[in-house]
């Protein structure tokens, strides 16, 4: 984003923490208001610095940004002609009046009687049924928002497959993209590392690695 070297503690750790609340807040297509309710503010950030900071973000993750609008343009067409579309590894397609995601795990994401309408914004925009303060009510969505449906499927079907991996091991517990696994001292913690950071044979190409520690009770490392 600032184009200078990253360092926690040095001549650029002014700005890690603006790097960080940015990537925090607008993964998703957020902008000023994302990082308002972050606590952008209250971190001593000003009002006239918080624009700024969504453009860099933006311009420094072009093919993110890409991906939110093709991921758009994908669910609008496939509701809109109720037919199916492929884009980026997934497969959008309208069926029975139900919009379909199909993840490279062979899971698929639902949404209950998708069409186009007008959001409060007074653009176009997809809309389904949901659970809304808890009443069935109609929602809308947009191409950043179903990107991060996307991801955290992906992501939750991937330590899924890592738990697969690790099934002979003593699983107590997850915590977002961790594992807490309770064994003997003499386990590897390198073994179970290589373990988890297998690639699962659906997505082909991803790298992952996994990083771990050892401690007597659980806590943040």
């Amino acid at each position: 984003m600032f184009g200078v070297p990253v360092e926690k503690h040095g001549v650029n750790s002014h700005l890690r923490q603006k790097g960080k609340i940015a990537e925090l807040a607008l993964g998703y297509g957020g902008s000023v208001g994302a990082l308002k309710a972050m606590g952008a503010i209250e971190m001593g950030l000003s009002e006239e610095e918080l624009q700024p900071l969504v453009t860099s973000w933006r311009e420094a993750n072009p093919h993110v940004t890409r991906f939110w609008w093709d991921v758009d343009a994908a669910v609008k067409k496939a509701v809109m002609y109720k037919t199916s579309v492929e884009s980026h590894g997934f497969r959008f397609y309208y069926q029975s009046g139900m919009l379909f995601i199909d993840l490279p795990s062979g899971r698929r994401l639902a949404y209950v009687k998708p069409k186009i309408g007008v959001n409060r914004f007074g653009s176009e925009s997809v809309t389904y049924e949901g659970i809304n303060l808890g009443k069935w009510t109609r929602l809308e969505t947009y191409g950043p928002k179903i990107t991060e449906n996307l991801v955290q499927a992906v992501s939750r079907d991937i330590l899924a497959y890592a738990m697969k991996t690790l099934r002979h091991c003593f699983i107590v517990g997850s915590v977002h993209d961790e594992l807490i696994i309770e064994c003997s001292p003499g386990v590897s913690l390198q073994a179970v590392c290589d373990q988890m950071g297998r690639t699962p044979p659906w997505i082909p190409g991803l790298l992952l690695r996994a990083d771990g520690y050892e401690c007597q009770f659980y806590k943040k490392e």
